[in-house]
């Protein structure tokens, strides 16, 4: 089979469709024959060379796809072959195959096709496990999401006002801005020329925060908190060290979590099967429903990966990048 090699750590360009060895089901896993896979900022951190796969995982990028059951390893039921699905990958999505454990497969979405279901289980996982599993959000709750307009930020908008919480974004341009009022966000601010810390306290201050910026925002994302607030960390892009007030935190019985997605043991409370598990069967019905729906910023060919990440590098994108066969 076929995939993107990362030649060296690098700029776009080091990404290259070659061949690969052809993937094989183990126990409990399944062969995808992969119709798409979507990008991920986290892509962009392996291509650089900052962010290696897990122990065993495929070398080939990609954290999640969409496709067809190819192949049932020993043990796997409930699947298939010839079952249209998505599924959470820990690597491995940007090729023609993949294999994957059955637990983590979702079923394609009703009313969404097949491509655009590879858009799904990464953001839809980290979104869920993060905000609702771990930080607890719920109806009537003020929830602030930072860079509302992308993959992350779009499904998150829609999860929070399909509980019933109210929901607050950060975006940069105009367009940007209006895509996450469309979806539901009511403020949108602007993080080029507004203060979401002065926004949020005057609304009370936000219950839940999920934050992908990381050390330029803590103390920030700390003061547009209510009282027993709780901040989700869940990117870098603001740098990985800052200062902590921990008298605020006391004050004001702040919780805080750093959570990855791809690095989860498979098993166990905190597991990937759990959150697939969870993720379908409460977050599933509301995309159905069409009350979460991830809008799709490009498809891009999945031999031309170094485009989609060039442009998720440039900025300004709304919702996913699609990589198609």
């Amino acid at each position: 089979m076929h995939g993107i090699s990362i030649r060296e750590p690098g700029e776009p360009d080091v990404l290259e469709w070659t061949e690969h060895p052809d993937p094989r089901p183990g126990p409990g896993e399944v062969v995808i024959d992969v119709a798409a896979s979507a990008v991920n900022r986290a892509d962009l951190n392996q291509r650089q060379g900052n962010y290696p796969p897990p122990k065993g995982a495929s070398e080939i990028p990609g954290l999640e796809c969409s496709g067809t059951i190819a192949e049932l390893g020993p043990d796997v039921t409930g699947w298939q072959v010839g079952d249209e699905v998505c599924a959470l990958l820990a690597g491995g999505g940007y090729a023609e195959r993949v294999a994957v454990p059955a637990v983590q497969v979702l079923p394609k979405p009703a009313g969404i096709d097949l491509v655009e279901a590879a858009g799904i289980p990464e953001v839809g996982c980290t979104v869920w496990s993060n905000v609702v599993m771990e930080a607890g959000l719920r109806r009537g709750h003020l929830f602030l999401v930072h860079g509302g307009a992308g993959g992350i930020g779009t499904c998150a908008i829609q999860v929070a006002r399909a509980l019933g919480a109210r929901v607050a974004a950060t975006a940069g341009s105009e367009q940007s801005r209006a895509l996450c009022a469309s979806l539901g966000a009511d403020p949108v601010i602007s993080y080029r020329d507004e203060d979401f810390v002065a926004v949020l306290k005057e609304l009370g201050g936000a219950n839940v925060i999920l934050d992908n910026m990381g050390a330029s925002y803590l103390d920030r994302n700390l003061s547009a908190l209510a009282m027993d607030g709780h901040l989700a960390v869940i990117g870098l892009q603001g740098g990985r060290k800052a200062e902590l007030d921990m008298a605020k935190m006391l004050m004001k019985r702040l919780h805080m979590s750093a959570l990855g997605l791809r690095g989860r043991p498979l098993d166990g409370p905190q597991g990937k099967a759990a959150i697939v598990a969870d993720v379908r069967e409460r977050l599933w019905p509301m995309i159905e429903s069409g009350d979460v729906r991830l809008p799709v910023h490009a498809r891009v060919p999945m031999t031309d990966a170094w485009k989609a990440h060039s442009t998720l590098e440039s900025g300004d994108v709304r919702g996913k990048i699609l990589l198609v066969r």
